[in-house]
């Protein structure tokens, strides 16, 4: 499989929802396979929170596979010997794009806590401007889970001529609650964590040592990843091992698991990032605070495929079933699918159980 990184940088604003700008920005990204002649080949993929512009394939020397690897690549669902396929970092995320650590052109300093807000719409639109430079009109599908699925409903309606297909996983037509609480507790823990210095913390400090207010709302997150069934199956009641039963910080497996894959995250994900990009999901509402998500999805001309998970405990399947009923009742259904994915992996299956859904998302890109 073909794979390039570039970063595309663009010396003009990019005018933001909330009424402010970004003088200039960048977006590093991900293509794999070839671009035909027409460039008529093209595919769209949009990355979660933590996600990034690198979906697929292995870097050299890298342990790990992009986080859609199971799902792109040569002879798979998405196949990269048909289709030309990228990824982009979102703008506000921690991987290379323009964000809170990036240097304000007015100030010559990084951002920080002065960097603008910005909204699932104002991050399609940066990468709609990527597409221009590359000379690309249209694409294929749009496809994209979770934080990404609600790119996927952006681009639906703020660009519905941009592509056939928007497939759109494990997401919401706007944060509920319940997301903006468990948001929250992520959102104090930084905030008042000594380490956090309001913003202003030393980014090898944090490579070295962590930061545990980040740690902790990763654990809050990771709980909604995954579902009860699963903890249940996969850890049950056991115990660690070199642990005392009767210590008072002795740990059962599922702490053990929570704190090895928490305590981690904030040595390669910066927290300002993650205070970003959890007020971008908050803030989400695909009506765009209209009295009626309807006026929105009337916007519709392509085809939109949801995609919802039995188990997912963050974004909950009758959110999915309230858009295909919005479509039903709008005169859409004939634009509109629906497959409800009978999962075992909770809200992450849209990652992990591929092959649930797989030939619908094969068949949907040859119709």
């Amino acid at each position: 499989m073909k794979i390039e990184t570039k970063i595309a940088k663009f010396n003009e604003p990019l005018y933001l929802e909330s009424g402010r700008l970004l003088e200039e920005f960048e977006i590093i990204y991900e293509t794999y396979g070839t671009l035909n002649e027409d460039k008529s080949n093209v595919i769209i993929i949009c990355h979660a929170l933590s996600g990034s512009h690198h979906a697929a394939g292995r870097y050299e020397n890298e342990a790990k596979a992009g986080w859609w690897d199971k799902f792109i690549g040569d002879g798979k669902t998405i196949d990269t010997k048909k289709y030309f396929v990228i990824c982009s970092n979102n703008i506000g995320s921690s991987y290379g794009s323009t964000s809170p650590l990036s240097i304000n052109p007015s100030t010559k300093k990084e951002y920080r806590l002065k960097f603008p807000v910005l909204t699932i719409s104002d991050i399609v639109n940066a990468q709609m401007k990527l597409y221009e430079k590359l000379g690309i009109k249209n694409a294929i599908a749009v496809i994209g889970g979770s934080m990404g699925g609600m790119q996927t409903l952006s681009y639906a309606i703020e660009h519905p001529t941009f592509a056939k297909h928007y497939i759109a996983l494990a997401c919401t037509a706007y944060t509920r609650p319940w997301v903006i609480a468990l948001n929250k507790i992520a959102i104090e823990a930084i905030r008042h964590d000594k380490a956090f210095k309001n913003g202003e913390y030393l980014k090898d400090d944090l490579k070295a040592s962590g930061l545990v207010g980040l740690a902790v709302g990763r654990m809050a997150g990771l709980i909604a990843y995954l579902s009860p069934n699963l903890f249940n199956k996969k850890f049950g009641r056991d115990y660690v091992s070199t642990d005392g039963l009767y210590e008072l910080f002795g740990r059962f497996e599922i702490e053990k698991y929570l704190e090895y894959n928490s305590y981690s995250f904030p040595k390669f994900f910066d927290p300002l990032s993650y205070l970003y990009i959890c007020k971008t999901i908050n803030i989400f509402d695909a009506g765009r605070n209209k009295d009626k998500l309807e006026d929105s999805f009337l916007k519709i001309e392509g085809k939109l495929h949801l995609i919802s998970f039995k188990d997912d405990m963050l974004f909950f399947k009758e959110e999915m079933e309230e858009i295909r009923d919005i479509m039903e009742k709008i005169g859409k259904k004939e634009q509109t699918t629906y497959l409800e994915v009978d999962s075992s992996s909770g809200h992450d299956s849209f990652l992990v159980e591929v092959e649930k859904f797989e030939g619908h998302i094969k068949n949907i890109l040859l119709s």
